[in-house]
């Protein structure tokens, strides 16, 4: 009796880690995908701010 319940115990553990595995899989792939988006984010902003300091040196330029 005492092998069957410690191959319970084992198949109950080995269950429990491949729950885990997939959540943390889970979990990663969402902070993946977060920091992608913050990414697409700061080149937007970072082509928006080149943009406008070329607009002001051009509009600097002009008034020479």
């Amino acid at each position: 009796m005492p092998k069957n319940s410690a191959i319970d115990r084992i198949e109950s553990h080995e269950k429990l880690c491949r729950i885990m595995q997939k959540q943390t899989h889970d979990r990663m792939k969402q902070l993946e995908n977060q920091i992608t988006r913050i990414e697409r984010h700061m080149y937007y902003a970072m082509t928006a701010l080149i943009g406008g300091m070329f607009t002001i040196i051009v509009i600097l330029f002009q008034k020479l």
